[in-house]
């Protein structure tokens, strides 16, 4: 959990303002309507407070509504009731604050969480729906030949249930391939011999 200090020093810097506006004899309602001016106020200070802790979304969520809904909102109209600025309690002042609070709060919310839902779908992204996570170029999600286990030999159960009968024997192909090379060697002989008796004659 860390602070973003560009938040913080924003946030600072319009709750001194606030605070001098609020909290002083300056008259602004002869300008802006008094109720106008709180929920701009507290939506402008709870919508940078939301982003100062770099923290989960409920987190965030609950801190906000605590310090600048809660404390600042309600708070703040007690303070000011207390103080020689003839300025009255005034119970709508508190709600303009809340409902400016709770606007900026519910926008806050709203953001951060389509912000996850984003991060999400980068993360679980695949170039081709429904492909694996295996990279074939780097030899991930192909049989290589290598058994993990040691080798067992199948029992005599495991072979009659896998014999095929239209499969040709092994020993069916070797007796042919012996056949079919015998009349290429006998045929060769004779004709070793026949230049064997040429080159005699020759001599």
């Amino acid at each position: 959990m860390r602070v973003r200090l560009p938040f913080a020093a924003v946030f600072l810097v319009l709750l001194m303002l606030a605070g001098y506006v609020g909290l002083t004899k300056l008259q602004l309602s002869l300008y802006i309507n008094d109720k106008v001016l709180h929920t701009l106020t507290f939506f402008t200070l709870t919508l940078v407070f939301y982003w100062i802790v770099d923290t989960n979304r409920r987190r965030s969520l609950n801190m906000t509504l605590v310090v600048c809904t809660l404390v600042l909102g309600v708070g703040s109209e007690f303070v000011q009731s207390f103080l020689p600025n003839d300025r009255d309690f005034d119970l709508y002042d508190i709600v303009a604050n809340i409902v400016g609070s709770l606007a900026a709060l519910g926008l806050c919310s709203w953001y951060h969480q389509r912000m996850l839902d984003r991060k999400r779908q980068r993360k679980a992204y695949n170039a081709v729906p429904g492909e694996d996570d295996d990279d074939l170029e780097l030899g991930e999600g192909h049989e290589t030949g290598v058994t993990a286990g040691p080798s067992r030999s199948r029992t005599l159960e495991e072979e009659l249930d896998n014999w095929d009968e239209n499969a040709v024997d092994q020993w069916d192909e070797d007796d042919g391939a012996d056949a079919v090379a015998a009349p290429l060697t006998k045929g060769k002989e004779p004709e070793a011999a026949d230049m064997a008796d040429g080159k005699k004659r020759l001599d």
